[in-house]
């Protein structure tokens, strides 16, 4: 006897899992999410503390006392930017204040000691500086070690050659004064520049 079967039908897929939100890993608002950002908190901090002084400290509205500020903040942004460059990358350079003492001590003792032109020492206080670099950089990525620990010793290196070098070179832990050594006003006008705007005296340090 033929028992008969009912036709296979395919039977319907189960339909995909809603996704379950408690609230951590939904869509922030704009102004939650513009304040989680770390340069925003920078920003604020800035715009809070030029604000109080503009409020407190009446000479600061001035022009020249403002192109003052500037100028003297500028030595530290210098230093600052390629450090915060850094830091965005997960690294940080321990030697970066110290290799510019170095560069300096290079530039001025060339063009004193050695008599050469100033843009000379400059050149030449460029390359050791990006040789600095290149060392800390390579020394990074062979060793594996972190990049604080590498820093930390071409700080302590340099500054130990700062020292001894100038002390042998000058007989002093000083450099002396470049300032009437052939190409030292051309080099002044490239890398500290100075203008008038409107009765304010502007300079600009490179």
């Amino acid at each position: 006897m033929t028992q008969l079967t009912a036709p296979a039908t395919d039977s319907p897929s189960p339909a995909p899992p809603v996704p379950q939100t408690d609230g951590r890993t939904s869509e922030r608002p704009l102004p939650i999410r513009l304040l989680a950002r770390p340069e925003i908190g920078v920003f604020l901090g800035a715009a809070a503390v030029y604000v109080f002084f503009l409020i407190a400290a009446p000479p600061v509205r001035e022009g020249a006392a403002m192109a003052n500020i500037l100028y003297s903040s500028s030595t530290i942004g210098i230093m600052a930017l390629p450090v915060a460059l850094l830091m965005i990358g997960g690294e940080f350079d321990l030697s970066a204040g110290v290799a510019v003492i170095t560069s300096a001590l290079t530039a001025s003792m060339l063009s004193y000691q050695l008599t050469m032109n100033v843009w000379v020492g400059v050149i030449v206080a460029l390359l050791v500086s990006l040789g600095v670099g290149f060392l800390n950089g390579w020394m990074v990525v062979k060793t594996g070690l972190p990049s604080f620990l590498v820093t930390l010793g071409t700080f302590l290196i340099l500054q130990g050659v700062n020292l001894a070098v100038t002390k042998l070179v000058t007989g002093n832990v000083a450099t002396d004064d470049i300032s009437n050594m052939d190409g030292f006003s051309q080099a002044k006008k490239v890398f500290a520049a100075s203008f008038d705007i409107g009765g304010v005296d502007v300079k600009i340090t490179i």
